[in-house]
């Protein structure tokens, strides 16, 4: 498998690993505080850093993950009754795309990083 190849499925698979976190019916909660957020910010970070590594457009990627944040926190407060959805879920999952974007391009020694901000 190519480089690039490796990125796609490094992609594919955090994504997978994000919805399964947003969309489980029941939140896996183990009582420790903030630890929710802190998950939510770390898979839209993964999410942000694989899709930069793939060579994903911001002016793509960054507007799909912002709707992402909004539209899951809908569906876990109106559609699963196991869950609820949290504005401060929200300013998580943000703060997780701008680390893995700021985390892709200070690491970004690979082309396709580099197009990918001027895109």
């Amino acid at each position: 498998m190519t480089s690039r190849g490796l990125d796609r499925a490094l992609l594919a698979v955090t994504v997978a690993v994000q919805l399964a976190v947003l969309y489980w019916p029941r939140a896996a909660g183990n009582g420790l505080p903030y630890v929710d957020k802190l998950v939510h910010a770390a898979v839209f970070g993964a999410v942000a850093w694989a899709g930069c590594r793939a060579g994903v457009p911001h002016r793509v990627l960054v507007p799909l993950l912002v709707a992402q944040a909004v539209v899951s926190e809908v569906v876990q407060a109106r559609l699963l009754s196991g869950r609820s959805g949290e504005p401060a879920d929200v300013a998580a999952d943000l703060a997780g795309t701008a680390l893995g974007l700021l985390i892709a391009h200070r690491s970004g020694t690979r082309r396709g990083l580099r197009a990918s901000w001027r895109t």
